[in-house]
């Protein structure tokens, strides 16, 4: 009966750590770039034409989120 226990105490630490590497970057400047491009490359019908590149990994991170964001493809 105590291993249940163990088992659902380890899932819930599992999802509470998930939880915080998830970071939100939508206040960023760097997101809104990435969004704002990602629109844009869709309605041209554009592949990941602008390769940005920042010097600090979360910024590149908020950037990609934001774009992936803003390149939405609608199933039909």
């Amino acid at each position: 009966m105590k291993f249940k226990y163990y088992i659902l105490a380890a899932a819930f630490a599992g999802a509470l750590l998930q939880a915080d590497d998830a970071k939100d970057y939508s206040k960023t400047k760097q997101y809104q770039q990435g969004v704002r491009e990602g629109q844009d490359d869709h309605a041209h019908n554009k592949d990941h034409s602008k390769k940005r590149h920042f010097k600090k990994d979360e910024d590149q991170q908020a950037y990609e989120a934001g774009y992936q964001k803003g390149f939405v493809v609608v199933v039909k």
